[in-house]
């Protein structure tokens, strides 16, 4: 029954405020207006509040552009908080993937032949990727503790205990107003209850006031928080530029290096290389000229009439091409 008691005022004062809410919106009745500086204050204060939260979606965007990556390490921290899993979690930086990619098939390729300069030069490409991943990774570190952090502590903080006194006084404002507007119409409102509605009503509007002017006043950490943004991403693209220019400078060495290099011969096999007994309708009808032609350390093109082409000297190292009804190595084969 003491429980029961001491709930009523309570419910009582529920009751005030929605009876003067409902009977501003629908009846017209006037309740206490705030001045227009107020109204502004909050306006811009709703600014803040979109701007922070945007910020921090966009933030995160940047740094951690894949949707479905962040949704998957999202899904992965909600199913498991626990520490020590930061390489389960951790962001695969594009540039890292694809330095891995680079590293991992440069050195295939120089298992195959380990003075292959595109190998080298794959694998020198791949390590300063990863370079720029690592870099990535500290970029992250610093954004997420010197901007994103302090946003997300105006956002719990500051901007939460500002809206928290804005609610609550639009309450004691329909409270004020409701015992007010009940004592003018003749009803039973002591005084002292008017007093101490007022009371609160006045704290909370200071109270209000002072929470979204610190916050808008607050121009000089913010910038600052800004300022270090900038320098992190500075500080970023320098030594990513500094790594490129590295790699730029070694890969030019290395086309010199390659140009340099005088070109391997080849020759491809003939089935006959392979043992392999060929019909009369399938021979090379100038097998002297192809002999010739592996014998021969000269660059040039054998004349066409008769003879084989090498492919490995054609555009794009592929045979050249006869007219479909005849070819010169082949014999015609628009005859059966």
């Amino acid at each position: 029954e003491v429980t029961s008691m001491a709930f009523l005022p309570g419910l009582k004062k529920q009751i005030n405020k929605a009876n003067q809410f409902m009977s501003e919106k629908i009846s017209g009745v006037e309740g206490t207006k705030l001045d227009d500086d107020f109204y502004t204050m909050e306006r811009k204060t709703d600014v803040y509040v979109d701007l922070v939260d945007d910020l921090q979606i966009k933030t995160k965007e940047y740094l951690q552009p894949n949707p479905t990556v962040r949704a998957k390490m999202a899904a992965v921290k909600g199913i498991s908080k626990l520490s020590g899993q930061a390489k389960a979690s951790t962001y695969p930086q594009p540039e890292g993937t694809l330095g891995d990619a680079m590293a991992t098939f440069g050195n295939k390729l120089l298992d195959f032949d380990n003075s292959t300069v595109f190998g080298s030069s794959l694998m020198e490409t791949g390590e300063s990727l990863k370079q720029m991943a690592d870099l990535k990774y500290a970029l992250d570190d610093n954004v997420k503790q010197n901007f994103l952090e302090p946003l997300h502590h105006l956002q719990t903080k500051d901007l939460k205990e500002v809206a928290h006194h804005r609610k609550k006084l639009q309450g004691r404002k329909l409270d004020y107003d409701c015992k007010k507007r009940k004592q003018q119409s003749g009803g039973a409102v002591p005084d002292k209850e008017i007093k101490q509605a007022e009371d609160k009503f006045a704290e909370s509007l200071h109270l209000a006031q002072m929470g979204m002017h610190n916050i808008m006043e607050n121009d000089v950490e913010q910038i600052s928080q800004l300022a270090q943004f900038a320098e992190a991403l500075l500080e970023y693209h320098k030594a990513c530029s500094e790594i490129l220019q590295s790699l730029t400078d070694t890969l030019y060495t290395k086309t010199n290096e390659a140009s340099g290099r005088s070109r391997r011969e080849f020759t491809p096999k003939t089935l006959e290389d392979l043992g392999v007994e060929t019909t009369s309708d399938y021979n090379i009808a100038a097998p002297n000229a192809e002999r010739a032609l592996r014998n021969s350390n000269s660059n040039s093109n054998l004349p066409a009439s008769g003879t084989l082409i090498s492919p490995a000297l054609s555009p794009a190292g592929t045979p050249t091409h006869q007219p479909s009804g005849q070819s010169s190595g082949f014999g015609d084969w628009s005859a059966d």
